[in-house]
């Protein structure tokens, strides 16, 4: 089967087994190995990737169903050179620790501050209207679906914080 998808905004075509996930593909016929395999069962969060802007396990997504999807990993965030605040923060903050995850974090990080932006509340919002503070109970609440192994939630959290007074 041929999907064609734009990753990290490149028009890509993969030709693949429609049992292919989007994890699979990212990572087995396009190269980009930031995204994880880490339960295999979206569980975990550490195969986050965007998905037309929202957030996705990509291992519970089948290639076959995005055609002409759009689709952002970590790689497309920043690089080396130039990294984005949120991937700035995390190293300042030490919010990596052994790495397996940060890249699902900061995936999950970057829709959830997009997600906060427009208004959209979670179950630790006081309102359902209105101007959400960031607190540390709405950035454990909201990233909630992301594991880390190291148990490094206090620092990833700084990091988002950090993150969210750089983009105000």
């Amino acid at each position: 089967m041929r999907t064609r998808l734009t990753v990290n905004g490149e028009p890509r075509e993969i030709e693949h087994d429609t049992r292919t996930t989007l994890l699979d593909a990212l990572r087995d016929h396009l190269g980009l190995t930031g995204s994880k395999k880490g339960c295999d069962h979206g569980q975990c969060g550490a195969c986050t990737v965007l998905l037309n802007g929202k957030r996705v396990n990509s291992c519970l997504c089948l290639a076959a169903m995005h055609e002409g999807d759009e689709v952002t990993t970590i790689e497309g965030l920043g690089s080396p050179e130039a990294l984005n605040a949120l991937q700035k923060a995390f190293v300042a903050k030490d919010g990596f620790q052994c790495g397996f995850c940060t890249p699902g974090q900061i995936m999950s990080a970057t829709a959830m501050l997009e997600e906060l932006r427009a208004g959209e509340p979670s179950y630790a919002s006081a309102s359902l209207e209105g101007d959400m503070p960031l607190d540390d109970a709405e950035i454990a609440e909201r990233m909630s679906g992301n594991l880390c192994r190291c148990s490094a939630y206090p620092l990833i959290r700084e990091a988002i914080a950090m993150a969210a007074e750089v983009k105000s």
